[in-house]
């Protein structure tokens, strides 16, 4: 996806139910990233540590949501895992994580990568992080391999 360009109004199942990206957005910013695959090392510190820090993203007034192409089921199963890990999550886990196991969304949010594949050979997403406005327009871009981690701090 371009700078610039409107992020589409999609519908996805996530861990806190079923949204219209729209109405979840509202007149807010969010952060949208995506991870390879749950239940991975790298994937668990990172979403991990961005619930322990989704504090200051609502002192801001943004929202946070995750998205991979795993399953809804290891998406609810795997939170618990996170907040094992990231003992200083306080309370619930904060923010939605999308279920996209048939890869529809990677594929309309341009977060394929071709290079990396699960071990039934399907494309994995890139670690890609989408800032985006109240406008409903990409304001920020950022994608790495699946290879590389990212620091939330």
């Amino acid at each position: 996806m371009r700078l610039g360009a409107t992020i589409p109004n999609f519908t996805a199942e996530t861990t806190q139910g079923k949204i219209k990206f729209y109405d979840w957005l509202g007149d807010s910013w969010a952060v949208l990233f995506s991870h390879p695959a749950d239940f991975t090392p790298v994937c668990t510190t990172e979403l991990g540590r961005m619930a322990v820090h989704d504090h200051e993203f609502k002192k801001r007034g943004v929202k946070v949501i995750a998205h991979s192409c795993d399953k809804l089921k290891s998406h609810s199963d795997w939170v618990n895992d996170i907040k094992s890990y990231c003992m200083d999550i306080p309370g619930a886990f904060p923010y939605p994580i999308i279920g996209d196991d048939k890869r529809e969304l990677a594929v309309l949010l341009d977060m394929i990568d071709e290079d990396s594949k699960d071990n039934e050979e399907a494309a994995l997403t890139v670690r890609a992080l989408y800032i985006i406005g109240p406008d409903k327009k990409l304001k920020l871009s950022m994608q790495y391999p699946a290879s590389t981690g990212r620091n939330v701090e």
